[in-house]
């Protein structure tokens, strides 16, 4: 059975670096092999995963558009469409990556997207976790690329601003009426202890708080040095975080 979570939150808050340490935690239990949706148009969870996508689903989904007169006789579209999307595939140990990329261009991308969204059901399927990157505004769930999520991850940073935002995500998925079983709220970059008015904030938002990921040096130290988050040590805080709260919500 696939579990399908996705991380949201505004820009700035960490959403890829909570993606990436969600990978590594199930990468290091044995949950594998885990499917990354990299669905921010910023596509920075391949370098957090220390993978590399030369090709994306956006880039699939023009070349099929642009082309569409020039598909080889006796293949039919739907089939050309599908070698498309899977060229876009990244394999890596354990972990496999689909990079979204870009939004549609102009024209009508209805049949492509439905399609597109075909694919990823049966896609998903092959992994036990599939873990998706979101882009702020839940952009990517809000046209159902994904129909239905099991967990939905909203990250905040210590700020009220960041709260608020988080508090917005989850108004929006239900006014759009995403299938989601359950969410959660993390903040990232807090102290162990929160401020009162900051405390206040969050339980304002009405979203259950999964854990709290400390400031970790080792973050901004292994981005400087191009080093992926899944070869952080287990003694790094933000892992260490990320698992307890990986525990609490699977």
């Amino acid at each position: 059975m696939t579990r399908i979570v996705a991380v949201a939150g505004k820009g700035g808050t960490g959403k890829t670096t909570i993606a990436g340490l969600l990978v590594r935690y199930l990468q290091a239990s044995g949950r594998t092999p885990v499917l990354a949706v990299d669905a921010d148009p910023d596509a920075n969870l391949a370098g957090a995963l220390g993978m590399t996508a030369e090709k994306t689903i956006g880039g699939a989904r023009e070349d099929f558009f642009q082309s569409k007169g020039d598909i080889p006789a006796g293949i039919p579209k739907e089939a050309y469409l599908e070698v498309k999307l899977h060229e876009a595939v990244v394999e890596g140990k354990n972990v496999d990556l689909l990079v979204m990329g870009r939004p549609e261009g102009a024209g009508c991308y209805c049949y492509i997207n439905n399609s597109l969204r075909k694919y990823l059901e049966v896609l998903a399927k092959n992994y036990p976790y599939v873990i998706i990157d979101n882009e702020a505004g839940l952009e990517h769930l809000s046209r159902r690329t994904t129909q239905d999520v099991d967990i939905l991850l909203v990250v905040s940073d210590y700020s009220a601003n960041g709260v608020r935002a988080a508090k917005r995500i989850g108004e929006l998925a239900d006014e759009l009426h995403l299938r989601v079983g359950a969410r959660y709220l993390i903040i990232n970059g807090a102290p162990a202890t929160l401020a009162p008015h900051f405390a206040e904030e969050v339980e304002r938002a009405g979203i259950p708080v999964a854990g709290i990921v400390p400031v970790d040096e080792l973050l901004p130290q292994y981005e400087r040095e191009e080093k992926p988050l899944t070869a952080l040590p287990d003694s790094s805080a933000a892992v260490q975080s990320i698992q307890h709260i990986a525990q609490k919500i699977f």
